[in-house]
């Protein structure tokens, strides 16, 4: 095991990465990796490590002038310069209510922002879409959108994520071809709460989730994992501006506290296979944030929760970026 760490910290550690073209070098124990694009793009190396450990750190894959672009257009939203339709604005449950002012102080993530184009950039960035086509293939949805800003802690450790699971907030499968490409918009490490993967536990199940139950409160919608095993090696993801990480949805992973002065930031999105389908969550482990977010849609839109469904909540929240999407063409064949 610590021959194997090892290995994974210095993965991480490096900062040169050179995809080469790897002849006549395909697998057929590869499964969470796709031919011929991960063939292409990938060295032998970096596939392998993906199909072992679930993850996978590219540095220096996004331009600084690029992430400049996304930090103005999320300070115009937070002064309300900007208005996305459809958008989610969070903010820490460490901030009363009596503080809130419109600056990006008091917003600590914003979501399902695939319809603000400045922002979209991102999802359909040449370079990221080269790597998510490694794991998902030619058809490929953006299916959640988000910025975060983690906020300094306000000493309750609220800035904290749980260890989770993605896959626990989506209806939606085949799971081994979701994808989340998390791009450092700036200097990421463990003083300023950085990721922290497991590694290799993506080959496990979707595991209970549930609220932590933590002193300081937990923010909402951050269910954490109730059960793991707390002795498993655990990787904390020390980036770059510009550097991404490609994951896995039943890799375990979470955030730590930031205990720095400064806002720490990072785009992202899950991303999904075009000919994904929709599954019944009732009576799974999913059920519990189904009907969280259900409860929530009926809060903000006044249509009873037994109106809505959470399928249609992930359809409005997703969007092409190449090829085609399964549910276009049965809609169209049904009509």
């Amino acid at each position: 095991m610590a021959e194997r760490l090892k290995t994974i910290l210095g993965h991480v550690g490096s900062r040169d990465v050179h995809p080469e073209p790897v002849n006549g070098y395909a697998l057929p124990s590869y499964h969470y990796t796709v031919e011929p694009k991960a063939k292409q793009k990938l060295t032998a190396e970096q596939r392998k490590f993906y199909e072992e450990n679930g993850f996978l750190v590219i540095r220096n894959l996004v331009p600084k002038s690029e992430l400049e672009k996304y930090r103005k257009r999320f300070e115009k939203i937070c002064r309300r310069e900007v208005e996305v339709p459809g958008m989610t604005i969070m903010r820490d449950v460490a901030i009363a209510k009596s503080e809130f002012v419109p600056d990006e102080k008091a917003v600590t993530k914003i979501q399902t922002w695939h319809t603000d184009e400045v922002l979209w950039e991102f999802c359909c960035l040449p370079q990221v879409v080269d790597y998510v086509e490694c794991f998902l293939g030619p058809d490929i949805m953006a299916m959640h959108t988000m910025l975060i800003n983690k906020p300094p802690d306000q000493g309750k450790l609220s800035s904290r994520h749980p260890m989770h699971q993605d896959l626990y907030y989506f209806p939606f499968r085949p799971v081994d071809r979701i994808v989340c490409a998390w791009t450092a918009m700036e200097k990421v490490n463990r003083d300023n709460g950085c990721l922290v993967v497991l590694p290799g536990t993506h080959k496990g199940e979707l595991l209970q989730h549930d609220y932590p139950e933590w002193e300081g409160g937990v923010n909402k919608m951050y269910h954490g994992v109730r059960d793991y095993k707390q002795d498993h090696p655990r990787i904390h993801l020390e980036m770059e501006a510009g550097d991404t990480v490609f994951f896995h949805p039943i890799l375990i992973h979470g955030s730590g506290a930031n205990r720095t002065n400064g806002f720490r930031k990072a785009i992202s999105c899950h991303y999904s296979t075009g000919q994904c389908h929709f599954v019944d969550l009732k009576g799974t482990v999913q059920e519990k944030i189904e009907d969280e977010v259900l409860e929530l849609a009926e809060k903000k839109t006044g249509i009873p929760k037994t109106q809505i469904k959470y399928e249609d909540i992930w359809k409005f929240r997703s969007r092409i970026v190449k090829g085609t999407r399964s549910w276009d063409e049965m809609e169209a064949n049904s009509n």
